[in-house]
């Protein structure tokens, strides 16, 4: 799977828009305004995903293009390499993961917002 498939896959989703927050080689992507991916654009071929904290130290041990994210809280953040052994059913899985995870946070009120997006 490559970046641009990953881009296209998240902005698909409902809530979604893209941001250079950090620097003009880091795009984010969040949902009503939370992160919930970030997308390497400078050769290193990674995306970084929210992940409920059990799950994220069960795919660490299991793949090999799976650890903590850099820069991120490990607990909650992985890093996926997309030119590993992760297949892309399971990183599409992932990115799915991350956008619940991230929705699951809202306040009521962000929720109400999230819910009344056609």
């Amino acid at each position: 799977m490559d970046i641009e498939t990953v881009r296209e896959y998240c902005l698909q989703k409902k809530g979604t828009e893209e941001c250079l927050p950090f620097d003009d080689t880091t795009l984010v992507i969040k949902v009503m305004g939370k992160m919930f991916i970030l997308i390497d654009l400078e050769g290193s071929n990674h995306i970084c995903l929210k992940c409920e904290p059990e799950y994220a130290i069960e795919l660490r041990e299991r793949y090999n293009g799976i650890d903590g994210a850099f820069h991120f809280n490990k607990k909650y953040w992985n890093q996926v390499s997309l030119n590993s052994d992760v297949n892309e059913t399971l990183i599409k899985h992932l990115i799915d993961h991350s956008y619940e995870e991230v929705i699951k946070k809202f306040t009521k009120k962000l929720k109400a917002e999230y819910d009344a997006l056609s």
